[in-house]
């Protein structure tokens, strides 16, 4: 029982410090006078007493956290945070949410998906907005120090392929010696690449409300808006590039900022196999969509062609899901590809959702050493990512995790179908929540509004299991787990 207590006091803990995220938007609500500020005072006091209910019977308890512990606190993380993201918006009037989508609005928000049920957003209280885009900043930064410094602990997630096992300036085994150490230096990256994008958005003709709002979504490949037109709503080219250089640039994996940043050097970036995959996927997409865009006269115009080809490329694979046009309705072949390329995702240790592309691309090299002993039966033929040689249990974690992905993939299309969903929408939801993406197709392609209760749960799970990489979710749900 004491390692229960172990994990009741973290979960405790939480709690008591995500309350203090309900002040920020009290101040906002005083500083605009929109009147919103009361349901984040109350949100605020029912978090901090729940935490304390929960924290002081095992406040005394000193027994450090087991690797199965580990599972637990992680998932528990996520799991009780996405219900308490959900008190400010069940006592707020506006928006009048039920409380299955106030759950989904929050999980949403902290899963960085993205995906709205709220119409309207334009008509909400600067305070709510401000709160939407706050969730998906705290999520963000939650995800880098869970891909960079607890998931490698427990053995599972994108980062581990990295650990000690690719070449160039991920070879280290540690970032820094120290864990803490590790998320301070990451928080530091995460902060300014916000402020620089905040300030990137003002200069380019967003308010400073707007310019700070969509930094918090961009650099946490969230893609939440204070606007129903998303970044569409600017109607401005230069602001549609800021957000395509920082959707970019959060897309990679932030470890590897961090040594080119402690080298000043960007030739780490040059030498890293999953970055230069990641942009040649991402370039050669911009292509087709740009050119059949045009020919389908989608766009008349070269220029509005390629801009609204890069932007919505760059915003789908990274799994940001901001829009600047209705891709939706795009002919059915853009959709599906741009679909699919969500599928790929950001690169491992980024705040971008997906399969992620080292998993991509070990499972192609993988593939091809497959053909070449069809050739060369005896031959020995090593997987390699730039130099180095890619130990067989990783590519058998890897092929692990995606038969994993697809069978869950598969079980909830098949159960969102059988609410009476068409097709298209089932497989797009569950496509775009899984991958942590946000806007689907057809009539999910502007927002959830119109989803019913039933599905709305099972997107909120595909959000979660997204999130938390598969294995650390569907852990938790084996018999052997539980038992001492």
């Amino acid at each position: 029982m004491k390692h229960f207590s172990t994990v009741q006091k973290v979960l405790g803990l939480l709690l008591m410090v995500f309350s203090v995220t309900m002040l920020p938007p009290v101040a906002v609500a005083l500083l605009y006078g929109d009147g919103g500020g009361m349901p984040f005072v109350y949100a605020f006091l029912v978090l901090l007493g729940a935490g304390l209910v929960i924290w002081l019977p095992v406040a005394r308890v000193r027994e450090d956290l087991r690797l199965r512990d580990g599972f637990l606190v992680v998932v528990l993380f996520w799991v009780a945070l996405g219900f308490a993201g959900a008190v400010p918006f069940l006592l707020s009037p506006e928006p009048d949410l039920s409380a299955t989508d106030a759950v989904f609005e929050s999980l949403s928000g902290l899963t960085t998906t993205g995906a709205t049920v709220i119409l309207g957003i334009d008509e909400l209280p600067h305070s709510v907005l401000w709160y939407r885009q706050q969730l998906q900043w705290l999520g963000g930064m939650g995800i880098i120090v869970l891909a960079v410094a607890v998931l490698p602990m427990l053995g599972v997630g994108g980062m581990q392929l990295y650990r000690a096992e690719t070449p160039g300036p991920m070879k280290d085994a540690k970032l820094t010696p120290r864990i803490t150490e590790t998320a301070k230096a990451l928080w530091f990256i995460y902060l300014w690449l916000t402020v620089a994008c905040a300030l990137a958005y003002w200069a380019a003709g967003m308010s400073p409300f707007d310019a700070v709002g969509h930094a918090f979504s961009t650099v946490a490949i969230g893609g939440f808006s204070t606007h129903d037109a998303s970044i569409g709503y600017y109607d401005s080219t230069l602001i549609e590039m800021v957000a395509v250089v920082f959707m970019l640039l959060s897309g990679v994996n932030f470890a590897l900022h961090f040594v080119a940043l402690r080298r000043f050097n960007l030739r780490a970036y040059a030498q890293d196999s999953e970055f230069r995959f990641y942009l040649f996927l991402l370039a050669v997409t911009t292509v087709i969509v740009s050119v059949a865009l045009y020919y389908t006269n989608t766009y008349i115009f070269w220029d509005d062609a390629i801009t609204q080809g890069l932007f919505q490329v760059v915003s789908i694979g990274t799994t940001t899901g901001f829009t600047t046009a209705q891709f939706y309705t795009w002919p059915p072949f853009i959709e599906i590809m741009l679909l699919f390329l969500a599928f790929v995702g950001g690169c491992a240790g980024s705040t971008g959702g997906g399969i992620k592309v080292i998993r991509v691309l070990l499972l192609i090299k993988q593939g091809m050493r497959e053909i070449g002993r069809l050739i060369h039966p005896n031959a020995q033929l090593p997987v390699r990512i730039g130099d180095k040689v890619i130990n067989h249990r990783i590519i058998d974690a890897v092929w692990g995790f995606f038969s994993l992905y697809v069978a869950t993939f598969v079980i909830m299309y098949l159960a969102l179908a059988a609410t009476g969903l068409d097709l298209i929408t089932a497989f797009s939801a569950v496509a775009a929540c899984m991958n942590n993406l946000g806007p689907g197709l057809a009539t999910v392609g502007a927002h959830y509004f119109d989803m019913h209760d039933p599905g709305i749960w099972i997107l909120c799970f595909a959000m979660l299991l997204g999130r938390l990489e598969i294995f650390t979710l569907l852990v938790l749900l084996t018999p052997a787990f539980w038992r001492r």
